[in-house]
This record gives structure tokens, sequence and C-alpha cells, in this order.
């Protein structure tokens, strides 16, 4: 009989080397304590925190908007090209320890272009890592350019008509932000114009908003994958859409869980979206926030539902279906996963 501890260990070894694919991170909730102090050391701007350790005390949130708040006094801190390039490295070298071969990175250009950071300083720092990751670290990339949904929709527009100068460095439009009293709806317009050039459309749903909001994005925005989702239980219709459809949920446990949309990771619903025949994906949302990468939040499902290889497999299967990539990135992303599960 193989112990509790022996087959805990043998778990983790296997998540560890589990090849994983990330669509639901912020690069902007990448930014660790330590890397805050460096920045505003470079860049001579003054934290509300005494040390690293009083800014990670202040990680308590009571709900979105709470984290919201430090979110984006901590992107305060990026000013220079080199401080994207620095974030956006400082992640990827994450993902290499924690095997991540393929990673989709949310970015809000309004959050540094109202503070008068230029478009391209952001963009030309995020991509030099990015390009270095993919040649140093072997890890694909792409970025999705996201709306502030509590902004109004028509600076939504403006900036995106702006980003299109650099048209080329991202793939997709998203909308993030604070989901209660910001319908998808409302921001119709500017992802149809995007969805006329050609870009691919996500948008969180259903994270604190309730399950129409998912239906919202679906209709109205005509998004291709939900971001979080976790309320589309309240709705039967919609989660036999969800199932029949094949859209995919990006879900970020160890988040849901700090932001207080399930009191515990025990009450959790991943068990019921998985056993509605849901594309669930595991991602970290806003890691160094949160509490941990995305190997951590497999960890924790694992660890709260007991869930066995198979399953953890197909949460990494899901993953790399839902990637925003060539059908022969798809089938190199599926064999380097399906090559560790038959090892093992």
């Amino acid at each position: 009989m193989i112990s509790e501890s022996r087959a805990g260990s043998d778990m983790q070894a296997f998540i560890h080397a589990l090849p994983k694919v990330e669509l639901h991170l912020h690069i902007e909730g990448a930014l660790e304590p330590e890397l805050m102090f460096r920045l505003a050391r470079r860049n001579g701007l003054d934290l509300p925190y005494e040390s690293i350790e009083q800014a990670r005390a202040a990680y308590d949130f009571q709900d979105l908007q709470s984290f919201l708040d430090l979110y984006y006094q901590g992107a305060r801190v990026l000013v220079q090209e080199q401080d994207f390039h620095d974030l956006a490295w400082a992640y990827l070298e994450r993902c290499a320890a924690q095997n991540v071969i393929h990673t989709e990175i949310f970015f809000d250009p309004q959050a540094h272009t109202g503070r008068g950071v230029d478009l391209d300083v952001v963009l030309s720092g995020i991509t030099r890592a990015l390009a270095e990751g993919e040649r140093r670290l072997g890890i694909s990339s792409a970025l999705i350019l996201c709306f502030l949904r509590h902004l109004p929709p028509q600076e939504a527009m403006e900036t995106f008509e702006q980003a299109l100068d650099f048209r080329k460095y991202f793939i997709g439009v998203g909308l993030d932000s604070a989901e209660q009293g910001n319908p998808p709806a409302g921001f119709r317009d500017v992802f149809a114009r995007a969805r006329s050039e050609g870009m691919r459309l996500v948008a969180h749903a259903g994270e604190e908003g309730p399950a129409a909001y998912i239906w919202s994005a679906l209709r109205d925005l005509r998004v291709e994958r939900i971001d979080h989702g976790v309320r589309c239980t309240e709705d039967p219709e919609l989660v036999a859409h969800l199932r029949d459809a094949r859209i995919p949920l990006t879900v970020c446990p160890l988040s849901n869980v700090r932001l207080k949309v399930f009191d515990a990771m025990s009450g959790h619903n991943l068990p019921r979206l998985m056993e509605a025949g849901l594309v669930v994906t595991i991602n970290s949302d806003d890691p160094a926030y949160f509490g941990g990468y995305i190997e951590e939040n497999y960890h924790a499902v694992q660890q709260a539902f007991d869930l066995g290889r198979d399953e953890l497999a197909q949460l990494a299967r899901n993953a790399a279906e839902a990637a925003f990539v060539s059908s022969n990135r798809r089938r190199y992303l599926l064999e380097r996963i399906n090559e560790v599960v038959d090892s093992r």
C-alpha cells in the first residue's frame, strides 16, 4: 500500500512534470513586491509600504475592487521600457521553472497610457521579453490587449484605434477590471471593430458578475473564450450551451478564493464544471497577489478535490486545445503533454 505522503509526493512530481499552457495571466498582476520595490527605486517613486513584508501583508482582499485598488497602485512603478521587460521576463522565468510551454498574456494599456506612459514603451518592453522567452526558454506566447470596463467604452475604442499602429504585437482583445455594474454589452462596438480587424476575442464574465454577463459576452461581444465564468452554473441552459459549443473557461482557482468568490477552495465549483463536460482550464490570473502561479493552482485543486492524473492531464489538454495557436503548434503542445502522461 502506498503511503499518503508518498502518493502526495508522486502527484506533486506529476504536476510539476506536466507541460502547461496558461491562458489567463495579467502581466501587471505578476509584479512581485521585490520587483515593485526595485522598480520604484529605479524610477524615484515612493511606495506606501516600508518593507516587502508590509506590502505582502496588504494582499488581503475583501473583493475584486479591493484588489484592483492595490493592483493599479502597483502598476505606477512601471514607467520605462526596461520596467515592462523586467516584469515580463520575471514571469517567463517562473513559467520555465513550472514547465509552462505556452502562455497568452493580458496587458492593460489604459492603466499605463492614463499615467502618461506611451503604448510603444509598454509593448516594446513586453515583446522584447517574450521574444527572448521563445528564443532562450522555448516558451511560445501571445499578447491580448484588455480594455478596462470601469472606464467609458469610448475610451476603449480610442485605445484600440491607437493600438492598431502596433497591430503586429497582439493577437486579440479582452475585457477586464471591475465586473459588477459594468456589463459586456457596453463594449459591443469596440469588440465589433476588433473582430473586423481579425482579432481573437475574449472577456472576463461570470466572476463576480451574474451568469447573464456570460450570455452577454457570448451574444453581444461574440467572444471565443470566457475568462473565469464560474457563475455559469447558476443557469443550466448556459452550462449546456458552453458544453455543446465547446467554449473554454479560463478558471483561476486561487484568485477565486482570495477574492472571496468562494469562501474556500473546498467550496469551489471546479468539480461541477468538469463533471458538466465543460472545457475548463487552470490559470493563475494575478499570481503575485493571489498566492501562486499556475503550478500552485494545479496543486490547490488537486489537493482540494483529490484529482487524479487523468483529470489533471485533461485540464492541461483543454488549455492546449483552447490556445490561440496554429494547428502545428497545438499538435506540438498536445504531444508534449501526452509524452509526459504516457511515461508516468
